[in-house]
């Protein structure tokens, strides 16, 4: 699946990802910080297919997702590693679909974990596949009274994409977000920018599923009422602000054109009527961006992004730990074409500066989320994927 991954469009083309230095244009919004002395990234664990996502438990151990359709227990110092049972039913396994994110937290003195994953259909959408939602009570090494509280429509046949689906997920307070992609063709990313449906959208439920009544378009017919903000491509990457409660997301453009924005209630991304990024097959630097421009009145402008070339981010997580005080407030974004852990530095909502930090170990980075202790935790993407840790 390793080649599959590399080649797959919502994985970031054209362009050489093992670039030092970006173009010029790229670094108009925000200047590229010089080179940094950095704590040694050790590997805690190997063996994973391809891990997604991770998240933790009260006694240190983490959860971690597997796209081939697992989820594990692994301990804080890596060493043990166990099967979770009891998952969801009819999990869908090809292209970018598989078990996706995990989320943990701790209400009554339970552990619930929240899963997304790509579901196939019944019957006669058995081969149609879209974002699922699961939540269950974790017990001992297996989830109980699992319940899906969200589905998102319209499931789409592995004949048309198995592509761009998004999948991550944050928690704020008792809200639950999860970015959902376009499905990358041209015919289903019009829908991004389509109410009626969940294509390239990033949704807001409540822990339980059920749907809030502040969210934009509750109530108006023919709307999904659990959209928040539309026109995105293929967001993997959420995560909220401890500082200052804002939601940020980074998603992948086509040739160029990767996006982190602030995600605003209401508020419409652009995909695809504009874009920083070109159709794939065009020459890189030197073609008409799809849409046919980059900013248009009514729309959202990210805060950075890339070009010409992509660096395929993936998931994004913000640093609050006293380990690194120096990268306090940081938002770091995992690469996965660029083989990178990005550390953009933050001004309120202003990105002032970024640097690919760890491009040296060539791994392509899928997952970075702040651990218990304040040490930065790494999912890399591979057949025989690692846990990295990065601590001082």
């Amino acid at each position: 699946m390793a080649g599959l991954a590399a080649m797959l469009p919502g994985c970031g083309g054209g362009g050489d990802a093992g670039s030092a230095t970006e173009a010029p244009m790229a670094l108009e919004h925000a200047a590229e910080a010089a080179a940094e002395t950095l704590p040694a990234a050790q590997t805690l664990r190997t063996g994973l297919n391809h891990p997604w996502g991770v998240d933790f438990l009260g006694d240190g151990s983490m959860l971690v997702t597997e796209r081939a359709g697992r989820l594990r227990r692994i301990s804080a110092n890596g060493n043990s590693i166990v099967n979770i049972t009891g998952l969801p039913p009819r999990i869908f396994v090809g292209g970018q679909g598989g078990m996706l994110d995990v989320l943990t937290e701790q209400l009554g003195g339970d552990n619930w974990v929240y899963l997304s994953y790509t579901e196939r259909g019944t019957g006669p959408q058995y081969n149609a596949v879209g974002i699922a939602v699961a939540r269950a009570r974790l017990v001992n090494n297996s989830l109980r009274d699992l319940r899906v509280i969200f589905r998102a429509a319209p499931k789409v046949p592995v004949g048309v994409s198995v592509a761009n689906y998004g999948g991550r997920m944050a928690l704020n307070g008792n809200k639950l977000f999860v970015t959902l992609g376009d499905h990358f063709t041209s015919g289903q990313r019009l829908k991004a920018q389509w109410l009626g449906s969940h294509h390239g959208k990033i949704v807001r439920i409540n822990r339980d599923g059920s749907v809030p009544a502040d969210n934009p378009w509750f109530g108006q017919a023919g709307a999904r009422p659990e959209i928040w903000s539309r026109g995105h491509r293929n967001p993997q990457g959420l995560a909220v602000n401890p500082f200052t409660g804002d939601l940020w997301a980074a998603e992948h453009g086509p040739q160029g054109g990767d996006e982190v924005n602030v995600i605003e209630r209401g508020q419409h991304y652009g995909w695809p009527r504009i874009s920083y990024g070109c159709e794939y097959g065009t020459p890189v630097g030197n073609c008409t961006p799809v849409g046919g421009q980059s900013v248009a009145a009514g729309l959202e402008q990210p805060q950075t992004w890339w070009v010409p070339t992509s660096i395929a981010p993936s998931g994004i997580g913000f640093y609050s730990g006293a380990m690194f005080p120096e990268w306090r407030g940081n938002l770091f974004v995992a690469a996965l074409k660029d083989q990178a852990l990005w550390r953009l530095v933050i001004n309120g909502r202003k990105v002032v500066s970024r640097s690919a930090l760890y491009r040296g170990l060539g791994r392509r980075m899928r997952q970075v989320k702040q651990a218990p202790d304040g040490a930065l935790i790494v999912l890399t993407d591979e057949d025989n994927g690692r846990i990295l840790r990065i601590a001082r």
